[in-house]
Parts: structure tokens; sequence; C-alpha cells
């Protein structure tokens, strides 16, 4: 599953990464997802990226019994 993010100018990867995923060294998954972007510093406007979606595991099976 992705998201779909069009570019303003002067946005980062690692602007990208914080903004959807929390943390600014996570850009490499969406480096890999848009291998038809160039890899420069800041981006122009009006690119069209897909932003992997990161699933987030069933907390509520790795708690033991009485904490559910």
């Amino acid at each position: 599953m992705f998201l779909t993010h069009v570019t303003t100018q002067g946005e980062r990867w690692d602007q990208l990464a914080s903004r959807y995923y929390g943390d600014p060294l996570a850009y490499e998954r969406i480096i890999t997802a848009n291998p038809h972007i160039p890899l420069v510093t800041t981006l122009p406007s009006g690119l069209v990226l897909s932003i992997p979606v990161i699933e987030q595991a069933d907390l509520a099976e790795e708690l033991p019994l009485w904490m559910r």
C-alpha cells in the first residue's frame, strides 16, 4: 500500500521521512519505492512520489494475556 505525495520546491528525502514516518533517517524506504526519481539533495516541485505505508504489527499478540 502506498500514499501519493506531490513534492514542493526544496523538499528533501529526510523531511518526507520525518513527515510520514516520524523518523528522518527512514528515507531509504521512500527512495527505494521511487527509482524513477533522481537522487538529489533537494527535490523540485511537482514530482509524484509513492510513500510506502508501514504496517503496524498487532502489538496485542505480543502482550501477555493479562495485559490484553
